[in-house]
């Protein structure tokens, strides 16, 4: 018995090696087909043409034996086993390494074998049925290796084999992107330095400094401008209603233009010449370039320098190149590129006006290619007024800005500054110089004529210079101012600094200097070559003889030029241009007086380059060139070229009255103006308009009123001030909300008092951005005030001394440290105070009696005894970092509507001391205390949440009374799993 044991024991084993049965294998199918044999001493690792020919006619056979409709004509079984096993033995026989090379994937390994299979001669049919079962049949395959004991450690090998090589490549691409970084890094430092260096400075007009001082540090000089769009007829103000100022102004109303691609990524920004477009260009760049604007990397590419000899506009990666950049050639090769994938690109194109106009729609389409390849970063274009059509980038959503003309404020501004700037360090000349600036200081104010010819910077700086020059004595109109401003610049410079030259006399030079203006008019452009220019003067020379023989052959001429009259600069080593588009066109227009070319300057009319250039020769043309320029305008019939006699009327010192007349009447059919646009070209034709524009009464329609006082706002003097006040009790919200935005465009206590005083009904908010303004306010003053920019704690607190305010907004100002200038207002209803990162005392808020408060304030501040101290506070908004605030930091018997927590949430277990709330706003998601006590709130119709609450939300949480969610999240929000949830715990609420 123990021997038939012993044999037992070891033929059992025996037994089950030679029988073997097959593993489990993945599972890949539910009933695959035995291809081992039961008797084997080795387990088989291969399948030959024998184990694949077995495997297609079972497959074959199983796949026909399905019920339902048969796929497969009788007869053409043994075609498609056939078929299919060869197409299987393509290869030859299938290994374990085939299955590993095509990852273990049986749809590839399928498409391999396909690949080298044989022409497979089989019916429509038969292939569609072939077809569909080479993919199980791979399946199969796959399986069978799946099943062999050496599966594991052969594909374990293997993928170490793999995560070896892919962890070496790995390694050289992380090696590659980390060197890549560092390049890019390291560039990008050299890159946004030179653009510091390069535009952090501004030519100073007419001042006798030496050249290395001739220059004026941009953050001295640049002027804070404002940048505005109309507010739609019709459409209620967004403010209305809310209490976070950060929706101010949005798309609408007046913005710093400094701030415009902090709100709005795409822009396009009107402006006349000389209104300091290019110079809202170099301080956004150089902002950027300092960290500023998101610290986004700027490309600054002046539309007339890229395309100066009428190349195609510059590819991405000419971008330096284009503009004669010295680092051009020095970057990393795709830095570009990856700057503008990554979203961090500042693109601001210059002076849209200045391509010829044959060409903008090229420029138009080469914007919107780049805009379509990188449409995640920020872009300003700029153009003068008349350039474009309305809307003419608004399919790619760019919003449009008009750069409104200097206010008093500003005005007063700029000659403080320039004067600061213009300082010797003499005590005599200093004093004679603050005499000088308080007396212009005061014509600007009095003088009306002289406060229409101070809306820019360029004429600020012409003003200031020749008021010093002249001891006080100023041309009394643009032409004059032009003139006087040439002399200086030709003529006065070297010879009061007693610089050792031959003197030219100013004509000669202007007859040379003409001929340049004249050809870039002509031609489109306002660049030209170095090389050109000195043609253009060799040219000239023989018949400015006085020029030859005092300062030499043409080179020597064009030296003379560049050095010493400051008119021209050489933006490029190779190009000159003037220093600004007014001179060449008031150059260009004497050119073609000279030239006997009205009829070209006429032929032009429809042509927005040439209109300056016409208006020009209508100021320095005779009596009888005048007239027929004008006429010429007037009968070629077209808006534009009426608008432009029109225009031209203001510059024609003398004209006959009857074709003044004639003027007049043809233009009041273009009153009252089709649209925003033509009402802003309307009133920039000054103080004439007023006289053609409808009174209330003539203004039937809301639209006609409204249009009405664009215009009028656009004129910018304050003769327009007794017009507009007419409009003060019209029935229309959009024309009173108008008037009131008109406020910081005149003067502020005259405009006040005439104006703002006599809104009937008063508007429903004032914006005041000015200390001028709070000046100005008294208690006519209606009780809602948004004060915005730089107001001193001096002025807001005399302010309200005499104003008593239910509603205060405190908005982007950097100036006040507290808030003291509050304390005891004992009117104060609402307060909100955002972007007044400076602010570290809020002790002035205790005792308020506040119903709505919102708070947007940096730093860790004590917030607790603030509102603690506000017993009738319905609505709360709280943004940044208080110190050990909660809910317990209420008055306990404040019931709150609204609340707002936007950044940390503190436990909301006292929420349920507030039953009335009916809005509420959160930054984090609530813990489980938190949703406990959101649940209990049953009046709960507004709730906003992170898209992350919906992980935590306990089961038990309904809150029927919500009907409206909104769900804060990058990603979309309409996918099932939200739309569950939120029908779980709040099943009628509409999901946002």
């Amino acid at each position: 018995m123990v021997g038939i044991r012993l044999a037992s024991g070891v033929v059992t084993p025996l037994i089950k090696h030679l029988f073997r049965t097959e593993g489990p294998g993945a599972g890949l199918v539910s009933d695959p087909v035995r291809l081992s044999p039961y008797a084997a001493f080795h387990e088989k690792g291969t399948l030959d043409a024998a184990d694949l020919r077995t495997l297609a006619d079972k497959l074959v056979a199983e796949a026909l034996r399905t019920p339902g409709e048969r796929r497969l004509p009788p007869g053409e079984e043994a075609g498609v086993a056939t078929a299919l096993a060869g197409t299987l033995y393509a290869l030859g026989d299938i290994t374990m390494g085939d299955v590993q090379a095509v990852r273990l994937d049986p749809v590839a390994l399928a498409r391999q074998l396909r690949k080298a299979a044989p022409y497979l001669g089989l019916s429509q049919d038969a292939e569609l049925f072939y077809q569909d079962l080479l993919e199980v049949t791979c399946l199969h395959v796959l399986h069978f290796f799946t099943q062999r004991s050496t599966f594991v450690p052969s594909t374990l090998v293997e993928q170490s084999r793999l995560l070896h090589e892919t962890v070496v490549k790995l390694d050289a691409l992380l090696e590659q992107l980390l060197r890549r970084d560092l390049e890019d890094a390291e560039f990008e430092r050299t890159y946004l330095a030179d653009i510091v260096r390069t535009h952090s400075t501004l030519t100073i007009y007419g001042l006798d400094l030496d050249p290395a001082a001739a220059r004026w540090p941009l953050d001295v000089a640049y002027i804070s401008l404002e940048a505005t769009t109309p507010l739609p007829r019709g459409t209620e103000d967004p403010r209305h209603g809310t209490d976070d100022p950060r929706e101010f102004p949005g798309r609408f109303g007046a913005a710093p233009a400094e701030d415009v691609l902090t709100r709005i990524p795409r822009a396009l920004l009107r402006g006349e010449a000389g209104s300091g477009k290019s110079t809202l260009i170099q301080w956004l760049a150089v902002s950027a370039a300092r960290g500023g604007q998101g610290g986004r990397i700027p490309f600054i590419l002046p539309l007339r320098t890229v395309t100066r000899h009428g190349e195609r506009l510059p590819r991405l990666k000419d971008f330096l190149a284009a503009v004669g950049s010295p680092l051009a050639g020095e970057q990393p090769p795709g830095w570009e590129g990856r700057v503008m994938r990554a979203e961090r690109a500042l693109v601001l194109v210059d002076g849209l006006d200045e391509v010829p106009e044959a060409e903008r729609a090229r420029a138009r389409d080469w914007l919107a290619n780049l805009i379509g390849a990188y449409p995640g970063n920020r872009w300003l274009v700029t153009s003068r007024p008349s350039a474009v059509r309305q809307d003419w980038l608004a399919d790619a959503d760019f919003e449009e800005l008009v750069l409104s003309p200097m206010n008093r404020t500003e005005v007063a501004d700029f000659v403080e500054r320039w004067h600061e700037a213009a300082r010797t360090g003499h005590a005599g000349r200093d004093a004679d110089l603050n005499a000088r600036r308080e007396q212009l200081l005061d014509s600007v104010r009095t003088k009306p004529d002289l406060a229409r010819l101070a809306t820019n910077p360029l004429l600020c700086g012409l003003i200031c210079a020749l008021h010093r020059e002249r001891r006080g004595f100023l041309p009394s109109g643009r032409k004059e101012l032009y003139t006087a401003a040439l002399s200086m610049l030709l003529h006065r410079r070297d010879r009061e600094r007693r610089v050792p030259l031959p003197e030219l006399a100013e004509e000669p030079q202007l007859q040379l200097l003409q001929r340049l203006a004249y050809w870039l008019i002509r031609n489109g452009r306002t660049e030209m070559d170095q090389d050109r220019a000195r043609a253009l003067i060799a040219d000239a020379l023989p018949a400015v003889p006085a020029a030859a023989r005092v300062l030499g052959d043409a080179p020597t001429v064009f030296q003379h030029f560049l050095e010493r009259t400051g008119l021209l600069r050489t933006p490029t080593e190779d190009t000159v241009e003037f220093v600004h588009r007014t001179f060449q066109d008031f150059l260009g227009a004497r050119a073609a007086l000279d030239e006997g070319g009205l009829g070209e300057l006429a032929r032009h009319a429809g042509d927005d380059q040439w209109a300056d250039v016409i208006r020009m020769a209508v100021a320095q043309g005779r009596p009888r060139e005048r007239e027929e320029l004008i006429r010429v305008l007037l009968d070629q019939g077209s808006e534009r070229s009426l608008l432009l006699a029109l225009a031209s009327l203001e510059y024609a010192a003398e004209l006959s009255p009857a074709l003044r007349e004639e003027v007049e009447g043809q233009a009041a059919r273009l009153v009252p103006p089709a649209d925003i646009t033509h009402a802003q070209l309307l009133g920039r034709l000054g103080p004439l308009v007023l006289d053609l524009l409808p009174g209330p009464r003539q203004a039937p329609t809301e639209e006609e009123a409204h249009l009405a006082v664009v215009a009028a706002g656009a004129v910018a003097s304050d003769l327009a001030i007794p017009f507009l006040a007419r409009y003060c009790d019209h029935p229309s919200p959009v024309v009173r909300e108008t008037l009131a935005q008109l406020w910081r465009t005149f003067d502020s206590r005259q405009y006040f008092s005439e104006v703002i005083a006599h809104l009937d009904p008063p508007p429903d908010r004032l914006t005041v951005s000015s200390e001028a303004q709070l000046e100005a306010l008294d208690g006519a003053a209606p009780p809602v005030i948004f004060a915005t920019g730089e107001l001193s704690h001096r002025a807001l607190t005399d302010c309200l001394r005499r104003v008593r305010l239910e509603q205060l907004t405190l908005f982007d100002n950097r100036l006040l440290t507290d808030v003291e200038f509050l304390r005891g207002h004992d009117t104060l209803k609402s307060l909100s105070i955002a972007q007044c990162e400076a602010i570290r005392d809020l002790d002035g808020l205790i005792g308020l009696p506040l119903e709505s408060a919102m708070l947007v304030v940096a730093g860790s501040l004590p917030l607790g005894a603030v509102t603690r101290s506000w017993r009738h506070l319905r609505r709360l908004t709280l943004e940044g970092s208080y110190a050990d605030w909660s809910l317990h930091d209420l008055d306990p018997h404040v019931s709150l509507r609204s609340l707002r927590l936007a950044r940390a949430t503190p436990s909301l277990e006292r929420l349920v001391h507030h039953r009335e709330l009916r809005s509420l706003s959160l930054g984090q998601a609530p813990d489980k205390a938190g949703w406990e006590a959101i649940g209990r709130l049953q009046q709960l119709e507004h709730l906003e949440l992170p898209a992350a609450a919906r992980l935590d939300t306990p089961d038990a949480v309904r809150v029927p009374s919500v009907r409206d969610l909104v769900l804060t999240s990058p990603e979309p929000v309409r996918v099932p799993a939200y739309v569950d949830w939120a029908a779980r715990h709040f099943p009628r609420a509409n999901l946002g």
